[in-house]
């Protein structure tokens, strides 16, 4: 049966949005079949072996999996031409016997993909799980926004497979959850400084810490906010302002008046500069509006600019707004992470550098 969303249409642009909440995918069973694909960079040979010991795992968890022939290959930062990605990914986006899309990890280039996707067939589907980070989110990011679809922020297919770190396996409890059903995720105790994909698992050596702007010579410092998640990696969604892939104010004030929205926000490659620009920026775009918190992951390959460092860009977009800002979050590419589910309702809390998100599929 042919799967249609009811809509509404935007006076502005006549971009159509569901006029119903988010629409989440069916929950994952045993049995259900998993692709693990490359729209952005594949694996070079030496790490092929991660691929075989992820397809490993998720066997032995019960479920089918199916390695696409992007997986195979990397060059020039992309694991297939443009064309022949977005042909694969549209493949699995239709298809009826795969219930989930985890690729092995991000990229550089996934924004050219999504001029190439026949959205308006990709609508006409019912929802499909996706999970990943980086670059992937910002596949995640626009197939929610175009679709009104959940999709999860969280460890990609490498990453997922041989880990017992109880915040990175929950991703699992995640995509399994039922609609209307909440799960509470905690803030981890340590944290990894050095990334080795030799070896199964995390080395955590360092101590996690959720920071709250403004609040830190308070040691006991704590607050709680709630609204609905919606995020991503800030070197890519950035990309997307300004652009018909992200309709982000229609997704903000279709939910402004029951929800609002939470921000989660990581970033990789970026100092505290390059931070504050992608800041600057979204908020300019409107992005901020109506915000009832913002969550930032550790920073990756993050330095300071001078002295201005990562509070002080926090502070200049947000220091002087009624938003509040919990930084150090484990979210992004220094693991591990939580699985946050893009327009899932969550209630945030934090308190003495420890925190939770319950994140309910309503």
């Amino acid at each position: 049966m042919e799967y249609i969303p009811d809509r509404y249409s935007s006076a502005d642009n006549g971009f159509s949005y569901p006029s119903s909440q988010i629409i989440y995918p069916a929950p994952l069973r045993k049995g259900d079949r998993i692709a693990i694909i490359a729209p952005s960079s594949g694996v070079n040979p030496e790490a092929h072996h991660l691929l075989h010991r992820t397809r490993e795992y998720l066997e032995q968890l019960g479920y089918m999996v199916t390695l696409g022939d992007s997986v195979w290959t990397n060059d020039k930062c992309v694991s297939l031409p443009k064309a022949e990605r977005a042909a694969e990914l549209q493949q699995f986006l239709l298809d009826e016997q795969v219930q989930a899309i985890i690729p092995p990890w991000g990229g550089e280039f996934l924004m050219e993909l999504l001029p190439l996707l026949d959205w308006d067939r990709i609508r006409e589907q019912p929802p499909k799980w996706i999970l990943g980070f980086s670059d992937i989110s910002t596949l995640t990011f626009a197939y929610t926004l175009q679709t009104g679809y959940a999709s999860a922020h969280g460890p990609g297919a490498i990453d997922i497979s041989g880990s017992d770190d109880p915040t990175t396996s929950i991703w699992l409890q995640m995509l399994t959850a039922a609609d209307g059903q909440s799960v509470e995720q905690y803030s981890s105790t340590h944290y990894q400084t050095v990334s080795d994909h030799s070896q199964p698992g995390y080395n955590l050596d360092t101590s996690t810490e959720w920071r709250i702007l403004g609040q830190e010579d308070q040691p006991e410092a704590s607050l709680q906010f709630s609204g609905r998640l919606i995020g991503g990696c800030m070197d890519v969604i950035t990309v997307l302002i300004g652009t018909k892939w992200a309709p982000v104010n229609e997704f903000i004030e279709h939910y402004a008046a029951s929800d609002s929205v939470i921000w989660y926000l990581e970033s990789c490659e970026m100092n505290a500069g390059d931070i504050y620009r992608h800041l600057w920026q979204m908020d300019q775009a409107g992005w901020f509006r109506h915000a009832k918190g913002i969550l930032i992951g550790r920073p990756a390959g993050y330095s300071a600019l001078g002295n201005f460092e990562l509070t002080d860009a926090l502070q200049q977009v947000f220091g002087d707004r009624n938003i509040p800002v919990v930084y150090g979050v484990d979210i992004g590419h220094i693991p591990p992470q939580l699985t946050l589910i893009n327009g899932a309702s969550a209630i945030v809390s934090v308190k003495s550098g420890q925190g939770s998100i319950v994140q309910t599929l309503d």
